[in-house]
């Protein structure tokens, strides 16, 4: 038996999926998380039946007639798919929007349990809702459920009763006919139609004891951290504060730890070898694989905390608001409200960032939000920017603050110059979202979210990073003669040859080395990998220990192995924050843009913001510093005048795009 979960955005789905199956799905207290269908089986203890029973989550949807790509996923699959029953996951808290989509599935005759959900934040304010009667009046079985609940939360009931009406005709208590799709006056005719029956029998089931015309705590509280002014300062401080704990106090205390462990497991390792091991063999294992694989994974605890307060946020309902303050600036730009959703997910990784642009409607936006959404800080780049911060800001929280900030500026800029290229600057961008209700952020979520993260991370570290830290091990070791490299002449290695050609290019960057050249083209194949490469390639084992450091190499910290000046390592960050993201995001941008010119300008846009990011970082603070611009400042000004030009052309020539279009148009 298949069952169709379906319902509005944020009304419980996916968290009431995983209740049902056991399986661990992302959730966020906001619309627009699930993106794509996913499957999974009724776990055993809720199924008493003898029948497989296989449960497909839905993305959100508000009508069977779609808007965006991720709500024609639900409505093809309902109506072509032909489930066994549908389970309509209906918001006890907003009962009259939540019944509209219900009406348009009981029309289509597949049995349908409609699911009560969230019911305890009802009893909360003193809402009352006649379950029986509302049953009656839909003419199908309604369970009240609390899927945030591990007992008592009628799962076992609807589970139970989804496998009695499977197979059994079902009847709508509501039917529009003569319904012309084409002629808006007649779609518009019925839905008032529709919206009248859910109001009636809202009125007869429903008890509020606080009327919707009362302003309540929640819109108190929004008055404040929505505001058009007071939201921006208080999301800096709430986003400083989650770097300040995660990068600068929990966080490293956790990493000390966690890095002895590392260090005693590495030991442990290299005693087990022992002396009769080739000596080029113990390099590659303890040295390459080992040895970059835990530096990469000595910033766990950091990423883990950090992840922990992101998922706190958006399980509160915070994450919401921010998409609404956001509105504001980004409908300036050329883009949406619905823009900042992709972007926070991306926070975590940009591929289902990028995925999540399918929600938004308008074609040139989606494409443009795919191509901006990589410019925030993901999970993969948190280990270079607490590397960074940790060895030459003494692990200032304002770095990962300012990044992170760095990326929103960026991008309100660059959809600026996006919308003046494309020559669509004077369409206008309608945002609706539903703000959910603030509640207790749930630990026992928030903890597996960070762990089902932290689990991806270790996955990536054990296969991705580990086989990359490797090959460049590999490539350091040998020259093109296949001899292994004499001690002290890495210059002359197949890994030197190879990154030297780039790094050439880097010098006006203040980092045109080709050791850290060679750990920004690894980048490209996973983030992490700049720091696994530049434990190999500089033979760090450890970033977190100094006393170490200082023991294993005489040099006093990591700036000095490096030979980086503070302002070139903040260029080095912003150089590998911001240029293109790792192959899969690209393969996810190359997906939700369906076109190949906007792929590979999207790919060039971001080299070239990444490259005159770094190089304004670099030149202006050396110029601040020193009283001097840096080294390479003409031949890397005319790089950046270059491709500002490039931009500028390509923004006239939409300007014009444009202003032809407004002729055509005054004079038809």
């Amino acid at each position: 038996m298949k069952i169709a979960l379906t319902g509005n955005p944020n009304s419980g789905k996916t968290t009431l999926f995983n209740a049902i199956t056991g399986k661990i799905e992302r959730v966020g207290n906001w619309a627009g998380v699930t993106i794509d269908k996913k499957e999974g089986d009724v776990k055993k203890s809720l199924n008493d039946t003898n029948k497989n029973i296989t449960v497909v989550d839905l993305p959100g949807a508000y009508s069977m007639s779609p808007f965006t790509s991720e709500e024609s996923i639900t409505s093809e699959f309902v109506k072509n798919e032909k489930p066994d029953v549908i389970i309509n996951i209906v918001d006890a808290t907003n009962l009259s929007r939540s019944l509209f989509f219900t009406t348009q599935l009981l029309e289509l005759g597949i049995p349908l349990v409609v699911a009560l959900n969230k019911s305890d934040l009802n009893e909360k304010k003193g809402t009352t809702i006649n379950v029986n009667e509302l049953s009656k009046q839909l003419g199908c079985p309604v369970v009240q459920t609390i899927a945030t609940k591990s007992s008592n939360n009628g799962l076992n009931e609807l589970i139970s009763r989804s496998s009695e009406v499977s197979g059994k005709s079902q009847r709508s208590p509501f039917k529009v006919s003569n319904v012309n799709l084409n002629d808006k006056n007649s779609v518009k005719a019925s839905d008032k139609k529709r919206f009248e029956f859910v109001n009636g029998i809202v009125t007869k089931v429903e008890n509020k004891k606080i009327k919707s015309n009362k302003q309540t705590k929640q819109d108190g509280i929004d008055r404040i951290l929505a505001h058009k002014w007071l939201g921006i300062p208080i999301f800096v401080l709430i986003m400083w504060a989650v770097f300040s704990i995660s990068q600068t106090y929990l966080g490293p205390f956790l990493a000390d730890t966690f890095v002895g462990w590392i260090d005693s497991f590495n030991e442990f390792v290299g005693n087990s070898l022992g002396n009769g091991v080739s000596p080029l063999l113990k390099a590659l294992l303890l040295d390459g694989i080992i040895g970059g694989v835990s530096a990469v994974v000595g910033f766990l605890p950091l990423i883990m905390v950090l992840f922990f307060l992101l998922a706190l946020l958006e399980d509160c309902g915070y994450m919401a608001r921010v998409a609404v303050i956001m509105d504001r600036f980004f409908k300036k730009v050329g883009l949406s409200g619905k823009s900042i959703i992709p972007m926070v997910i991306g926070t975590g990784c940009s591929i289902p960032g990028i995925m999540a642009t399918r929600t938004i409607k308008n074609e040139r936006q989606r494409r443009t939000t795919a191509m901006l959404t990589p410019f925030m800080p993901c999970g993969a780049k948190l280990p270079v920017i607490a590397l960074f911060a940790g060895v030459f800001f003494n692990d200032a929280s304002w770095v990962g603050t300012s990044m992170y900030f760095l990326g929103i500026i960026i991008i309100i800029l660059a959809a600026l110059v996006i919308v003046r290229i494309t020559g669509e600057k004077n369409k206008r961008s309608f945002f609706i979202m539903e703000l959910p209700e603030y509640r207790f952020p749930s630990i026992k979520r928030a903890t597996i979210s960070m762990f089902s993260r932290a689990k991806a991370f270790i996955k990536k570290a054990a296969t991705i990073i580990l086989l990359c830290n490797a090959a460049v091990q590999i490539m350091q070791t040998f020259n093109w003669s296949f001899q292994v490299v004499p001690e002290g002449a890495q210059d002359t290695s197949i890994l030197a040859s190879i990154a030297s050609p780039f790094s050439i290019i880097l010098i006006p960057l203040g980092f045109g080395v080709w050791q850290l050249a060679a750990a920004a083209i690894t980048g490209f194949i996973a983030k992490e990998n700049v720091v696994g490469t530049l434990a190999v390639v500089y033979s760090i084992t450890n970033f977190i220990d100094p006393e170490e450091l200082a023991l294993v190499s005489g040099k006093a910290n990591v700036a000095d192995i490096m030979g980086l000046t503070s302002v070139a390592a903040l260029a080095y960050l912003t150089f590998n924050l911001f240029t293109p993201p790792c192959f899969a995001a690209i393969g996810a941008m190359n997906a939700e843009m369906e076109n190949k010119k906007w792929l590979w300008s999207g790919i060039a846009f971001q080299f070239g913001m990444g490259y005159t990011i770094a190089f304004l970082v670099y030149q202006i603070g050396t110029l601040i510093t020193t009283g001097s611009v840096g080294t390479g400042f003409i031949p890397g000004l005319i790089v950046v005048a270059i491709l500002i030009s490039i931009v500028v052309y390509l923004v006239k020539k939409g300007n014009q795009k444009s202003q032809s279009k407004s002729d055509l148009k005054l004079s038809a």
